[in-house]
């Protein structure tokens, strides 16, 4: 199998951050306006408020990515996160969490926050793996029934 390289986003990826996030979002659940927006224009919504984007790569092509948004000095908000249907149950999201988690460390984040939603077990199972614990819910995302935090 090739390696999977997990490498920094560019604005030739695009396409593939919008149509990795579509496809688990719309499988799953429903488009909120925010995510036309966020998925059309990452370097907008993302990028440009000092947040960071991963893209996991095999061989070249777009598996899996993973956002982070910044929140504010201390926070960054894992969001965005999308795995390749047939590539899932491959480690490749934990790798993206991980790259994640370094890279918040290396801005001198405090915690990492994420919202998500409990049917999305495989992924939950993943989140508490890392360190992340279940928190009291405040987020703006319709479709989210739980708040996981990381304290770095």
């Amino acid at each position: 199998m090739t390696a999977l390289s997990i490498v920094s986003y560019r604005a030739s990826d695009q396409p593939a951050f919008e149509r990795l996030n579509r496809e688990w979002i719309e499988r799953y659940f429903w488009m909120e306006p925010i995510d036309y927006e966020v998925l059309r224009h990452p370097d907008k919504h993302i990028l440009a408020a000092g947040g960071h984007i991963f893209m996991a790569l095999l061989a070249d092509a777009p598996v899996g990515t993973v956002a982070l948004k910044k929140v504010d000095t201390d926070t960054y908000e894992f969001t965005k996160m999308a795995v390749e249907e047939d590539m899932r149950g491959q480690k490749i999201g934990e790798q993206l969490a991980l790259a994640a988690i370094d890279w918040c460390r290396a801005q001198k984040a405090k915690q990492v926050i994420l919202y998500s939603n409990t049917k999305l077990e495989p992924a939950i199972r993943l989140y508490q793996k890392l360190g992340l614990e279940e928190v009291p819910l405040d987020g703006p995302y319709q479709r989210s029934d739980i708040k996981m935090k990381l304290i770095l």
